[in-house]
């Protein structure tokens, strides 16, 4: 089944970048999901959207103007990105 496309106010899953990945491949902080509220979409491109991250240490704001995030699946963990929430 696909997933609905992204649309203002919807709750996603942003990734973390974490952090710089050390000599022997580990990371002090690896990729996290976060809660995300997208703020606007991408009218070319919909799986690019606009957030505001919400971490436990404060909010991130990512616009589109500064590049927004792609979107990609869950499995993936790619850092900048976002997915659905898993169903639990």
């Amino acid at each position: 089944m696909s997933q609905p496309p992204a649309s203002v106010g919807r709750t996603v899953h942003y990734v973390s970048h974490g952090t710089p990945v050390r000599s022997d491949g580990s990371q002090a902080f690896p990729p996290t999901c976060r809660a995300a509220i997208v703020t606007e979409v991408d009218q070319d491109d919909p799986g690019r959207v606009g957030l505001v991250v919400l971490n436990p240490t404060g909010q991130f704001f990512h616009p589109l103007a500064a590049g927004g995030s792609a979107h990609a699946d869950a499995d993936e963990m790619l850092g900048g990105s976002w997915h659905w929430p898993e169903r639990v």
